[in-house]
């Protein structure tokens, strides 16, 4: 005899030496006695187990199971109960059951051993004992199973939230599903780039680490060289010389020198638009409600990489144009300061001495004064376009991704028929099948939530 341990870990041994002692009392009764002995779902504190005895009609003239059914012998929680049940013969002889329960009752109630227990013996008191027992145990297991029901019912439901309502057909209610699935993914993408959301921080940081970076590494140092200055500032003025300082070839050697912050300045737009990319990505990704449409997905993503390439081609016509005005117009105060620099460079006391200062112009440390020059003017226009560099950059391509990301798109949506919606909302079949099964799901919890609602309150 083998038992589960999940039904009893505890007591195997008990219930086996239990049956044992029993099956032995009852062979003392008669040695015709069969015993019947079933556990319904047997517990350690014997909640649920019932003792049957079974083929009393059998046993031998003066003897009798009292002490079994009367529980003096192996008392249980609940009461013995005795049953009659057909014998071959009235099985061969095709005895109904209906039959054999009133000849059952009638031997009960004729018997001068079992007479007194009649109206608790026989197999339609033990149907009603059991029934009246589970029902019972049902009753008492109502409240948690109702909970149990109800959690589900709004895991489902919070579920088929997730997986979205059933698309209508009318082309008006499609349309308005598409913008306000546009709005969800707008939302989220405002939230990455003013910080409610991790990545908008990525376009401070090309700004406050990566263009400082580009501009210090500019080759500055190799365009002012000695060699390079004077070959600029010779040729600049062709055969005549210059009278008191190289004008044209100090703005020869600026221009030059702010040539190189094209370049930083492009990297810069080319950097903000590859986050922006990126952000585009990861907001469709977190938008839950796209997830059902892959078509509609796709088509918000390729309108918002569209919209972003036109920012970033404004951004860097606006940053190229910061660098050219730097470079068409140079700051006069600048330049009317070189000329009494220059005095004070030569020798003051000795005024007359104008042939040495004309020969100085042609020597080497006029030159890399020049270079020095040109150095601290780049350096000025430097630290200006560092800050005007991020507001042109963040007013055409960032401001722009806020306000009209998706302005474009609609306008399209707009002209579509309601076949072409319907092609955008194209949902996924696997989408369509999982909530096919949550619908379903639902549905029976809820219907099994109101038969209980209805038993409960017909009691």
């Amino acid at each position: 005899m083998k038992l589960a341990r999940e039904v009893d870990p505890t007591g195997t041994v008990h219930l086996l030496s239990s049956v044992v002692k029993l099956y032995i009392l009852c062979r003392k009764l008669s040695s015709n006695l069969i015993l019947s002995y079933k556990l319904i779902e047997r517990t350690v504190a014997g909640e649920r187990t019932f003792g049957v005895l079974t083929k009393l009609d059998l046993m031998d003239k003066g003897t009798n199971a009292l002490d079994v059914l009367e529980g003096r012998s192996y008392r249980l929680q609940h009461p013995w109960v005795g049953i009659v049940n057909r014998s071959q013969a009235d099985i061969n002889r095709n005895i109904d059951m209906i039959v054999a329960r009133r000849k059952e009752r009638e031997y009960f109630a004729t018997s001068p051993d079992y007479g007194h227990l009649a109206g608790k013996m026989g197999s339609e008191y033990l149907a009603k004992l059991l029934s009246k027992h589970l029902e019972s145990v049902i009753r008492s297991r109502i409240p948690s199973i109702t909970s149990l029901i109800n959690k589900s019912i709004e895991e489902l439901e919070s579920e088929m939230d997730h997986l979205g309502r059933p698309i209508a057909v009318d082309a008006g209610a499609q349309l308005y599903t598409i913008l306000e699935l546009c709005r969800a993914f707008d939302r989220i993408f405002k939230e990455h780039l003013d910080g409610g959301r991790p990545g908008g921080d990525r376009i401070y940081g090309v700004f406050d680490n990566q263009l400082p970076a580009a501009l210090r590494k500019l080759p500055f140092d190799r365009h002012l060289s000695l060699q390079n200055v004077k070959k600029v500032v010779s040729e600049a003025d062709g055969y005549q010389p210059h009278l008191i300082a190289p004008e044209q070839g100090y703005r020869r050697l600026i221009e030059g020198s702010l040539s190189y912050f094209r370049g930083p300045a492009e990297a810069s737009a080319d950097a903000v638009h590859f986050v922006l990319k990126e952000l585009v990505r990861k907001s469709i990704g977190e938008t839950q409600e796209l997830k059902r449409f892959p078509t509609l997905q796709a088509e918000i993503a390729a309108a918002a990489n569209e919209a972003l390439e036109r920012f970033r081609d404004e951004g860097r016509k606006t940053v190229i144009r910061l660098v050219d005005m730097e470079a068409s117009y140079l700051t006069v105060e600048f330049f009317r300061k070189l000329p009494q620099e220059v005095e004070k460079a030569g020798n003051p006391g000795n005024s007359g001495n104008t042939a040495s200062q004309a020969v100085d112009r042609y020597s080497d440390g006029h030159f890399r004064r020049i270079g020095s020059n040109v150095s601290s003017y780049v350096g000025m226009v430097s630290e200006t376009l560092r800050t005007t560099i991020p507001k042109a950059i963040v007013y055409c391509q960032v401001r722009e991704a806020k306000l009209s990301l998706l302005n474009h798109f609609y306008t399209q949506i707009g002209r579509k028929e309601a076949k072409q919606l319907g092609q955008l909302l194209d949902e996924d079949p696997a989408m369509m099948e999982r909530r096919l099964q949550c619908a379903k799901r639902l549905e029976l919890y809820k219907a099994a939530r109101d038969e209980i609602d209805s038993v409960s309150w017909a009691r």
